[in-house]
């Protein structure tokens, strides 16, 4: 079996709702970052929009109706902000990664889905970016 087929087949084994998986998400986080490669980039901060899906095991916790027993979305938005005011970094596809592997040091996340676009790139596009999704391996 090629990784492609594992893949897969681990995507439809995280959807199955024995499984009892929730999705966590944060949608259009925008923060000023300091992000690029050319010149003009490297000192003056642009805006970049974060989406975040993360695919969490629920645990029989799940019903405590208790904040600790869940992947908190307030932890991972200031997680992620600290990680942009943190440094400058040359591409989106590392602000990706290093969004993915924070999501990812909890262990009841499962998959992460990471969308990153520059938001002030081109006149005539709305945004420019990229997305990745990370699996935990077991």
């Amino acid at each position: 079996m090629s990784a492609n087929e594992s893949n897969v087949i681990h995507a439809f084994d995280l959807a199955d709702a024995a499984q009892s998986v929730r999705h966590v998400f944060i949608r259009d986080l925008v923060l000023d970052c300091l992000i690029g490669v050319h010149k003009h980039e490297q000192d003056k901060p642009q805006r970049v929009r974060i989406n975040l899906d993360l695919a969490v095991l629920e645990g029989a916790a799940a019903q405590s109706d208790r904040l600790q027993d869940v992947v908190c979305y307030e932890d991972m938005a200031t997680g992620i902000r600290n990680l942009v005011a943190s440094d400058h970094v040359n591409l989106v596809e590392t602000l990706a990664e290093n969004i993915a592997e924070l999501s990812l040091s909890d262990a009841r996340v499962r998959t992460a889905r990471v969308r990153v676009e520059k938001l002030d790139v081109f006149e005539d596009a709305a945004s420019a970016g990229v997305e990745i999704e990370r699996i935990r391996n077991h």
